[in-house]
């Protein structure tokens, strides 16, 4: 099947050679290519360029994108889509002045989640999880990272890791598996923390690595959940059974989460909303992603990453949803950029480099996702037609998504 885009707008995130990431001044490059064509074969792009340029080629089907951008599809490497029920009523007490702390102390949060979750069959975790899925590929998400972490006990992570892995293989969507196992102490072992990590390092990473179930790592490194101590025992098995560490960081507080995560070379540190210079240095010179969930600071009326400080200092910046019931009930990748432009103050060429190829670099896709090359998936979103693509972060209440390729194929 070869599918011919012509008399394109603009086409984003051109890159002749395939590049994993950009960083600092970088950011604000964005190649484009005016009145363009592009080819996609069998699921991958293999030509783009001018108009003038077009070979000739007997396409199977041809779409005129006349007044339409094309870019690569939103790369989200952050996400808790896999959950049961929801939080609404945590959301309003928020409204009525409990902080997201107070509500995990009172039995709300993370532990909330996963009582709901112990309590679902298998089958209807997947039916709620699959339609949340679904919506964002309707979104434009080309790529998504999937974590666990609503379990805590060893039923129930295997559980949600095997809803990912029946997600991954009923869906054209490339997901990526995460297992976060350490995301709050259940309450069986408020008293006895050493006995959960224990239980995670000896009983839960065998079997997930055992029935290959992940691909990652993760732990919520914060005041009130784990420390750093605990953050680095965990990563260090993790590495051992053969998953990367990708980890929550500095959402509340910086206490060293960021300093450990490049220790163990993390593919990624994710939230970042408090940052101190410490934390920018520790960065610096790394292979490790920052990643930024802007939604989540909206949702829950915290700080926002300090992006701009990062950038000035070199640093590479990734964007992410945070999909959760508890703190981002949305999937949302446009709304991110916008909300990455509006608070963050990322220029659109800034936010969409991050939702894009620094996003595919979280999620270790580099080479089959986040820019315009060849050989690459041809995952792509084709916009209404629009005035530029600076309409995308500013209109950012309107879908300007007119359709979604995955594997070449248009979403129905």
């Amino acid at each position: 099947m070869i599918t011919l885009i012509t008399n394109i707008k603009e086409l984003l995130q051109v890159r002749e050679t395939s590049i994993t990431k950009v960083s600092g001044a970088e950011m604000a490059v964005l190649p484009t290519i005016k009145n363009a064509f592009l080819i996609l074969e069998y699921g991958l792009i293999t030509d783009f360029g001018e108009m003038s340029a077009l070979p000739k080629i007997k396409a199977d089907k041809i779409i005129d994108a006349t007044g339409r951008i094309v870019l690569p599809s939103w790369c989200d490497s952050h996400t808790h889509i896999v959950y049961a029920g929801n939080r609404e009523q945590e959301f309003v007490d928020r409204i009525n002045g409990f902080s997201y702390e107070e509500i995990a102390n009172r039995g709300g949060g993370i532990l909330n989640s996963a009582k709901k979750l112990n309590e679902t069959t298998e089958e209807e975790i997947y039916n709620q999880s699959k339609i949340r899925l679904e919506e964002v590929m309707h979104l434009g998400t080309g790529a998504v990272e999937i974590k666990s972490g609503y379990g805590l006990t060893i039923e129930g992570e295997l559980k949600m890791l095997r809803v990912i892995k029946k997600l991954a293989e009923t869906y054209p969507i490339t997901i990526k598996s995460t297992f976060l196992g350490a995301h709050a102490f259940p309450l069986h072992y408020k008293e006895n923390k050493a006995g959960y990590i224990e239980e995670i390092i000896t009983q839960m990473l065998p079997q997930i690595a055992q029935n290959k179930l992940a691909d990652y790592v993760d732990i919520f490194c914060e005041t009130g959940y784990f420390s750093v101590e605990e953050t680095e025992k965990i990563m260090e098995a993790g590495i051992q059974h053969g998953l990367v560490p990708k980890i929550h960081v500095n959402q509340f507080n910086s206490i060293g989460g960021i300093q450990a995560g490049v220790k163990f070379k993390a593919l990624s540190v994710d939230h970042l909303e408090i940052m101190n210079p410490e934390d920018i240095e520790a960065l610096k010179d790394t292979e490790t992603m920052p990643v930024a969930l802007p939604s989540c600071s909206y949702f829950l009326s915290i700080p926002y990453t300090p992006a701009r400080e990062m950038i000035k200092a070199g640093l590479p910046l990734a964007l992410a949803t945070d999909f959760n019931p508890g703190s981002t009930p949305s999937g949302n990748m446009n709304f991110v950029v916008a909300t990455a432009c509006i608070k963050m103050k990322m220029t659109p060429e800034e936010a969409i480099n991050a939702a894009t190829i620094n996003g595919a670099y979280a999620m270790g896709l580099s080479e089959s996702h986040g820019s315009i090359t060849k050989g690459k998936k041809a995952n792509l979103i084709l916009t209404k037609p629009i005035s530029s693509y600076y309409q995308i972060p500013y209109a950012f209440g309107s879908n300007l998504i007119e359709s979604v390729f995955i594997d070449g194929k248009i979403l129905v």
